[in-house]
């Protein structure tokens, strides 16, 4: 009986010598992608082999390429930060030149002329040589505003100019080659509010009259 009964129990930590396991065993598919891998000629190799060189060969030009065209505007636009730190020197000359011409206790005088005129050499040495290194400043009075090129920092009334035309400089703005600088700080010109309402009344009526 006790024979019997050791038997029948079984050991939990023995395995069943029936149970088959599946791990290490391949898909199919997998199976099948591997054969026909396999199955390859020799000329499917060398096709494949001659796709892959001509895909590296090509992503060695676009990255030559790429260098190429990193190194020309580092060339180029090597000096355009100094470029628009340098601007600062021409607003500090505008503003002693302003400052100068509004102080009372030298106006009128030969000293107040000399220091403007020395102040307009300087100022026309330094804009010859920006223009000698592709730095140009942006034409800005009376012309159309260009959200590209001016920032209108005010508007001032004026019937004499078309709505939007530039007609006070307030900082000159400048381009390097292709590229912005700085924007021009500029007033641009509008309509009296009265002459606004006239019109706004005139095109209604123009309205109405087309209607009728």
């Amino acid at each position: 009986m006790e024979k019997e009964e050791m038997q029948n129990k079984k050991d939990p930590n023995l395995k069943d010598e029936n149970l088959e396991l599946n791990v290490d065993k391949q898909p199919p598919e997998e199976i099948k992608k591997e054969d026909e891998e396999e199955q390859l000629s020799p000329e499917d190799e060398i096709a494949n082999l001659k796709d892959k060189v001509a895909r590296t060969f090509a992503e060695m030009e676009n990255q030559r390429r790429r260098f190429e065209k990193e190194k020309d505007e580092a060339f180029e636009y090597g000096g355009f930060s100094f470029a628009r730190e340098t601007l600062n020197l021409l607003d500090n000359l505008e503003r002693s030149k302003q400052t100068l011409e509004s102080d009372e206790t030298i106006k009128d005088k030969d000293t107040l002329k000399k220091l403007i005129e020395h102040i307009d050499i300087i100022n026309k040495d330094m804009i010859s040589i920006f223009k000698k290194n592709n730095i140009e400043p942006i034409k800005a009075l009376n012309e159309k505003l260009d959200p590209n090129l001016h920032q209108a920092m005010m508007e001032v009334e004026d019937d004499t100019k078309d709505q939007g035309t530039i007609v006070q400089e307030i900082q000159k703005g400048f381009m390097m080659k292709d590229r912005l600088l700085r924007p021009s700080l500029v007033a641009v010109s509008k309509k009296r509010v009265e002459e606004e309402q006239n019109n706004q009344k005139n095109q209604e009526n123009l309205e109405k009259e087309a209607k009728n």
